[in-house]
């Protein structure tokens, strides 16, 4: 029944259920249990409902159309990927601009025409079949690719020969289930690969399940057979909740297995001789493996080989990373050598081995990057000139060629890519391959800072704040608050043209917090940001907040805070804890249930960066902040939108309906409360990934609208 308020909405009573959690001693009720289950006819009632009380709400939006078709011509641009060599072709993925998915395309070299290679579009009408994974055979003759529906984490894996009259043509197309979190690596022999899976789950299941997953294993699939008869590389039976991949060396003589226990950058390390592969004759147990690093200690990345010479990206007692080698026999720790030492300041980021004996480092200095190229001695070759505060977006390059691409992008500038050619007199030649162009917008009106405010504990934070030249600080401006702080996840610049709106046509502020957590300044700073110490995200992002109101920018009913999956969480916790300091808070795909997050499909791997309930210290700090369990009575909130999608299977759409049942119960018959809590649910769309355009432009046409309209603000064009 509907609950008559003196507030915008009428909110429908959420039911609650006599559901008792038991941690240890304590006891924690949890009323909106029921709503766990995607499947129930009242769970999908209630969701009808929600859907049917956001559309009337958002009926009466005064911009949104305006929005809606600004947005449009802005996004209406070509967008390149960097090519890519594949054989004795180049392959790149473009989209003409408003097309819902990316297409590949293929070339004989650089300047001839390029012809359609494989177009997702045409797979669906509305565009949710999407191209996840992308490996070539070592011939560049077949192709192994993922595709994924809906926005499901869920891929399954289809190959094709690249020539469509070659030999094997009509004999391979077969497809490869259940496959989530795996990538694909060919053996050297073109005849098959290596991809990690899951056991068969339950069909209907896919896409919206919310069992916990076990059981991650490495199989080898040799092309033309049916998937039926894939020999198991490698398994953890005795440690089911582990994820694995397996991948061959550059030379391919070895296969690397790489171990993982959690989202935490700490993994095992194992490998196998490839040298006389025949996986015909591998029995039940799969490969034999020689343990490397056999202790969750440290990441190892590995980056390349010289026969037994391994050379690997690394932060064992190094929190900003260095690069080691390690030769595969003689493998003592006392015989492992830095080869190029952890810097003083910069995070190395990013390394690939390119030109045989080269290393293209990216590091991160003050959350934008450097880019330089090494020897495998650790000698600096060359640095690459960036052209602003801005990111390395993409690199493609190959150890075994002698040209690599990069991508530059920056919050004003779409992606501009760069080709480097190797030159017989060691110089080496850098050029513009491709400049993006964009129309309607003139980054030259806009300006970008890089500020460093104090947190509550006196930890420097950087921020960048994004805005016209001729913005007046007169405390009154609309200000976008981005935050993410969690699983060493930097976020640095990058181009949207979504948010270009809201900088011209609102004449709003972007502001990006590089809150702790996030990998901004390396495993020291992502540590100051988990488990016991998560308090701390919040306490800098409301000190971001703090600062933008102190120096007149804005005031606290002009900030909207905006974060997506871990940033979801991050806005809901805020909002319980400074309700008055924002005006508006829209979290997308969050983490709300922090006492049961670990029990939801692949929930488990994030209990390195959250802790769990079921540890005793664990519950006591969880408790705290978990948004479920702290919507505050009696205090007026700001407008709060929670945004979650139908098929999102990383983080289920549990966590923000039994977030918004409790605000509307709560908060939603209060006199005092006069701001909208309310949700849009999407259908057939996931957790981000391979999101059509056509969906992408929809919903952020309608947050921004949610936001223009709860600020009151004027649409200029």
């Amino acid at each position: 029944f509907f609950v008559g308020t003196m507030s915008k909405v009428e909110y429908f009573e959420t039911r609650k259920c006599d559901k008792v959690d038991t941690y240890g001693d304590k006891k924690v009720e949890d009323p909106y249990f029921w709503l766990e289950d995607p499947d129930s006819k009242e769970t999908q009632e209630w969701v009808e409902n929600q859907i049917s009380l956001t559309t009337k709400y958002f009926d009466k939006f005064q911009w949104k159309d305006q929005i809606k078709k600004r947005m449009t011509e802005l996004y209406d641009y070509p967008k390149y990927g960097c090519p890519h060599r594949e054989g004795d072709r180049y392959f790149f993925s473009k989209n003409d601009g408003l097309q819902n998915q990316y297409v590949t395309y293929q070339q004989k070299d650089l300047t001839s025409e390029a012809e359609v290679f494989f177009d997702p579009n045409t797979l669906s009408e509305d565009g949710t079949i999407s191209l996840r994974a992308s490996s070539f055979s070592k011939s560049g003759e077949f192709w192994a690719y993922g595709l994924s529906q809906s926005g499901s984490d869920w891929s399954h894996y289809q190959i094709r020969t690249v020539d469509p009259n070659h030999p094997m043509a009509d004999k391979v197309g077969e497809k490869l289930e259940w496959i989530k979190f795996g990538g694909i690596s060919w053996t050297h022999d073109n005849k098959g690969f290596f991809y990690s899976r899951y056991p068969a789950q339950k069909e209907e299941d896919k896409g919206t399940g919310t069992e916990s997953l076990s059981n991650h294993s490495c199989y080898y699939h040799r092309i033309g057979t049916p998937q039926s008869e894939d020999k198991l590389i490698f398994a953890t039976p005795d440690h089911p909740k582990w994820n694995m991949g397996g991948y061959v060396s550059n030379d391919g003589q070895y296969l690397i297995i790489s171990i993982h226990e959690s989202t935490d950058p700490v993994n095992l390390l194992y490998w196998a001789s490839l040298k006389d592969f025949d996986p015909e004759s591998l029995g039940d147990s799969g490969i034999s493996v020689t343990k490397l690093v056999d202790t969750f200690e440290a990441e190892f990345e590995e980056i390349t080989n010289e026969g037994s010479l391994f050379y690997f990206k690394t932060n064992l007692d190094a929190p900003l990373y260095k690069i080691i080698c390690i030769d595969f026999e003689n493998p003592a720790r006392e015989n492992w050598r830095d080869v190029i030492p952890q810097s003083s300041k910069d995070v190395l980021s990013y390394v690939q081995c390119v030109n045989n004996d080269n290393l293209l480092v990216c590091w991160i200095r003050d959350v934008v990057d450097i880019l330089e190229l090494y020897n495998l001695q650790g000698k600096l070759l060359r640095q690459f000139e960036m052209p602003g505060l801005g990111s390395v977006a993409s690199i493609s390059a190959k150890h075994d060629h002698k040209e690599f691409f990069y991508s530059f992008t920056s919050f004003l500038a779409p992606s501009t890519i760069y080709h480097y050619q190797f030159t017989e007199d060691g110089e080496g030649k850098l050029s513009t391959f491709r400049e993006a162009t964009f129309k309607n917008f003139d980054p030259n009106d806009y300006v970008t800072e890089q500020v460093f405010y104090p947190s509550k504990d006196g930890t420097k934070i950087p921020m960048f704040i994004v805005h016209k030249k001729s913005l007046v600080r007169d405390g009154n401006n609309p200000t976008y608050l981005y935050g993410y702080g969690g699983f060493n996840i930097s976020i640095q610049p990058y181009f949207s043209a979504i948010r270009l709106a809201w900088l011209s046509n609102f004449n709003g502020i972007y502001a990006v917090a590089n809150i702790r957590g996030g990998g901004e300044y390396g495993e020291e700073w992502h540590k100051a940001g988990t488990k016991e110490k998560k308090q701390n995200v919040f306490d800098d992002f409301h000190a971001a907040a703090e600062y933008l109101v102190e120096n007149n920018y804005t005031n606290p009913k002009r900030i909207s805070i905006h974060g997506g999956s871990n940033g979801g969480l991050l806005v809901a916790a805020c909002v319980n804890q400074r309700p008055e300091l924002y005006g508006v808070g829209v979290a997308a795909v969050g983490v709300m249930d922090m006492l049961k997050f670990h029990t939801y499909t692949i929930g488990h791997f994030w209990t390195a960066d959250y802790g769990c309930s079921d540890n005793p210290e664990d519950f006591e700090y969880l408790i705290k902040y978990s948004p479920v369990h702290n919507v505050k009575a009696g205090t007026p909130y700001p407008s709060v939108l929670l945004t979650t999608a139908d098929h999102d299977d990383r983080v289920s759409p549990l966590h923000s309906y039994k977030l918004i049942a409790s605000l509307q119960n709560t908060l939603g018959k209060e006199e005092y409360q006069k701001n909208p809590l309310l949700i849009r649910i999407e259908k057939k769309a996931g957790h981000g990934a391979g999101t059509p355009t056509s969906k992408i432009i929809e919903e952020h046409s309608d947050v921004y609208a949610f936001v223009a309209h709860e600020m009151g603000l004027e649409w200029s064009d």
